[in-house]
């Protein structure tokens, strides 16, 4: 028969293990790691966290030069803007989260380079390497230049590989190299949500024009657009990501409404 004493450390142990276990399986979720995927004798760093229980796997393509930053001590990866730093709140939903950075041979992704041929042989590339690994559907998701990537993307894949987009914070302006409504979009054959904050003030991703993005998506089978308001804190750029543009202050509650479209598109 066991002592109190015995009972007592019996107990213990099982809550440490409970403990450690609930942090264990937190940390596989949470936390991703960097990988390079090869593509025309070079490689694209990818960021990368697998969910074995995902039901999509969210590719994100960030907004201004492209790229994800360096990795902090968090584990995670630097950059301010709205996809990159809001990649934790995507990790919450049962997704593969995919952080695309830029590859070696690239400074910068500007909009030439985004609807250009290395750029859509590097995205063929990336999208082969998570089928690798995950059979979950592919979505793409950008943010204002990010947009031109995702949307570029699905208008070459017609469909083989990608099973939705995400637009936010859409850059509208023709002026703009490979803008979003410049692109064929009727070629686009996956579901499509543009989000869009209504104060967004950049002057190149109007939200008035934004709303005219689903006009073009004339073979999407599901197209639904989305203006919020809320959020805080705005500063700075208008352009740039702790601004509306950026959905400064209200990140989790368009991350949650990215997910919910991506698990149930719906008009």
């Amino acid at each position: 028969m066991r002592t109190l004493k015995q009972i007592t450390f019996a107990l213990l142990a099982f809550l440490l293990a409970i403990g450690f276990g609930t942090l264990s399986r937190a940390n596989d979720v949470l936390v991703g790691q960097l990988e390079r995927v090869e593509t025309r004798g070079v490689s694209v760093p990818i960021y990368a966290v697998w969910n074995k229980a995902a039901v999509a796997s969210v590719v994100l393509y960030s907004g201004g030069g492209g790229g994800f930053g360096k990795i902090g001590a968090d584990g995670w990866p630097s950059s301010m803007n709205f996809l990159i730093r809001s990649a934790k709140l995507f990790s919450a939903h049962p997704f593969n989260v995919i952080l695309v950075g830029r590859a070696a041979d690239v400074s910068t992704l500007d909009g030439p380079t985004r609807v250009g041929d290395d750029h859509d042989i590097d995205n063929q590339a990336i999208f082969r390497a998570i089928k690798a690994k995950s059979a979950a559907p592919i979505w793409l998701v950008g943010t204002s230049m990010g947009t031109i990537s995702a949307a570029a993307a699905a208008i070459r894949d017609s469909g083989s590989n990608i099973a939705g987009i995400v637009l936010t914070s859409s850059v509208t302006a023709y002026r703009v190299k490979g803008a979003v409504p410049s692109q064929d979009l009727a070629k686009i054959k996956v579901p499509v949500l543009v989000l869009h904050h209504e104060r967004d003030a950049c002057k190149i991703c109007t939200p008035y024009e934004a709303k005219d993005i689903a006009a073009g998506l004339k073979n999407a089978p599901i197209k639904k657009t989305v203006l919020v308001s809320g959020g805080d804190g705005a500063s700075g750029n208008p352009c740039e990501a702790l601004h509306h543009h950026g959905f400064i202050g209200m990140e989790k509650e368009a991350v949650d409404l990215i997910a919910s479209w991506v698990i149930h598109p719906s008009i």
